[in-house]
């Protein structure tokens, strides 16, 4: 094991031997054993479902392990809560932030911790408790602001604060830069360094390869909930740890796109699309069989766009066409009448419902087709579900699961059912492999380039650049709520598309 950068002691702080976990008929994780140095950056990495984030929450008390030994300090433990970890000075920032959004930052970095005088929360002593806290973490988050109204970034940061203000030892940290862009990635790593240089051990979880080597002392790989190998991050490569993780080697990232017919019709055309300040005057085209990236910073207006022609976000002017048709999209039923389908931006919160099943939400919208006398006929709604699930690649069966027991790449292939059911013209998909592996990657990269084949138009928004480079047959480069850039297949380059939205270049071409 590597020495970690910043550590004065390489001895093992957590020993995990022998560690299973099942929830009902799917082992989690199977006889996992492992050693994790004092304050070294320790990555877990793997698919969605190899078991990372279960053995995280083991390791933190969210869920406890059915067979083996936990041992931290040299003692062995089960927790039966966060509390319990807590005590130990083991602690978690899951993917989902856990904060009060209505609550101040003040309060949510002491909730449960406050500092009292009979009974009364001292809220001087809770803000010289906050000074203090700010000098030794180094950020100055405002006191007094909702938690729910600061930037994402900024929410990590205020978990982190929560973290050291319980005097935590380790940190788990479950897919921290998933909602980030990458100049606060960066910073947050800074922030994490920080804290290891003052004796904290971090279990960094996560899908994101190339952060994973920069970062960390100690890389262990899962596979489908074993342990299959841990070995010092510094010998490591990309290539090595996809390998590892899919138990072969991953041939090819980005499957051949073949470029739509130069007479293919425009699926869709949008006009002077505005909203606000958000989207101002923005014009485009998708043809069939045409698969057009949207790029962008964070905040330029791409997933404005998309809600705009979809109607789930109000317009205040544009003209918008679905195979030469004007249309008017009021609401999302409005543009799936009119063969436009969405895959939002965030599959939990615009997307699925978690607690109901995979049939239940890939058939939600189109009950009407699945209703005799207006009752669902179950066993049509089941074919039909399964029918979809095959389509996009779900495991026979995972469809009957609630949501959210199936791994994010799984989940992501629910949604792709859902949008895809009525068979759109048009397919908007918005970060469609966010929170996904490399694995369910390669197989939603696959199935974006046949849906652009059998000649749907597809708008393809994230905010990963080689992704949009490596699907898109056209790259439209939005800043500030217009569209500044517009690249076809040779031109999209990354310096050409990142000057673009960086506004070292003109307005591009035709769009």
């Amino acid at each position: 094991m590597s020495a970690p950068r910043g550590s004065t002691s390489s001895g093992p702080y957590v020993e995990l031997r022998g560690i299973s976990k099942r929830f009902g008929g799917v082992q989690a994780l199977s006889d996992v054993s492992l050693t994790i140095a004092r304050g070294s950056i320790h990555a877990l990495v793997g698919e969605n479902g190899a078991g990372k984030s279960t053995l995280g929450k083991i390791l933190a008390g969210g869920i406890q392990h059915d067979a083996g030994e936990l041992i931290v300090g040299g003692r062995a433990v089960r927790y039966r809560s966060p509390h319990d970890a807590l005590v130990d000075g083991v602690t978690i920032i899951a993917q989902e932030l856990a904060l009060v959004p209505q609550r101040t930052v003040l309060e949510n970095v002491f909730l449960g911790v406050e500092s009292r005088t009979l009974g009364v929360v001292d809220r001087r002593a809770l803000l010289r408790r906050y000074e203090r806290l700010v000098e030794r973490s180094g950020f100055a988050l405002p006191p007094s602001m909702p938690a729910g109204a600061l930037r994402l970034a900024d929410q990590q940061k205020l978990e982190i604060m929560r973290a050291i203000a319980r005097d935590a030892r380790l940190i788990v940290m479950d897919e921290p830069t998933a909602g980030l862009a990458t100049d606060e990635a960066k910073k947050l790593f800074a922030d994490i360094r920080r804290l290891q240089a003052d004796g904290v051990t971090i279990v960094y979880v996560s899908h994101f390869l190339d952060e994973v080597l920069s970062l960390a002392d100690t890389v262990t790989v899962l596979r489908d909930g074993c342990h299959v190998r841990t070995a010092p991050a510094a010998g490591e490569t990309r290539d090595s740890l996809i390998g590892s993780m899919l138990g072969r080697p991953l041939t090819t990232v980005f499957p051949p796109k073949a470029p739509p017919p130069p007479d293919a019709p425009a699926v869709l055309s949008v006009r002077g699309l505005v909203r606000g300040r958000v989207v101002r005057g923005v014009d485009l085209d998708v043809r069939a069989g045409e698969i057009v990236g949207m790029a962008g910073l964070i905040g330029s207006g791409r997933s404005e766009v998309a809600r705009a022609i979809y109607g789930a976000d109000h317009r205040d002017a544009g003209a918008i066409s679905v195979c030469g048709r004007r249309v008017d999209p009021r609401s999302p039923r409005h543009a799936a009448r009119a063969g436009i389908s969405l895959l939002p931006e965030s599959r939990k919160h615009d997307g699925l419902v978690m607690l109901r099943s995979g049939v239940e939400n890939i058939t939600l919208p189109h009950l009407d087709g699945l209703s005799r006398a207006h009752v669902v006929a179950p066993r049509r709604q089941r074919g039909a579900a399964a029918q979809m699930g095959a389509r996009v690649g779900l495991r026979a069966g995972r469809e009957r699961a609630p949501v959210f027991t199936l791994s994010g790449g799984n989940q992501q292939k629910v949604l792709f059912a859902k949008a895809l059911m009525h068979e759109p013209r048009l397919l908007i998909a918005d970060e469609p492999t966010r929170g996904v592996d490399v694995g369910a990657k390669e197989a939603i990269y696959e199935l974006i380039v046949s849906l652009a084949a059998a000649g749907m138009g597809v708008l393809l928004i994230s905010s990963e650049l080689e992704e949009v480079l490596g699907l898109a047959h056209r790259v439209l480069v939005m800043r500030e709520g217009r569209l500044v850039g517009a690249f076809a297949d040779g031109e999209a380059t990354e310096g050409n598309v990142m000057s673009a939205a960086f506004g070292a270049v003109a307005e591009g071409r035709s769009r």
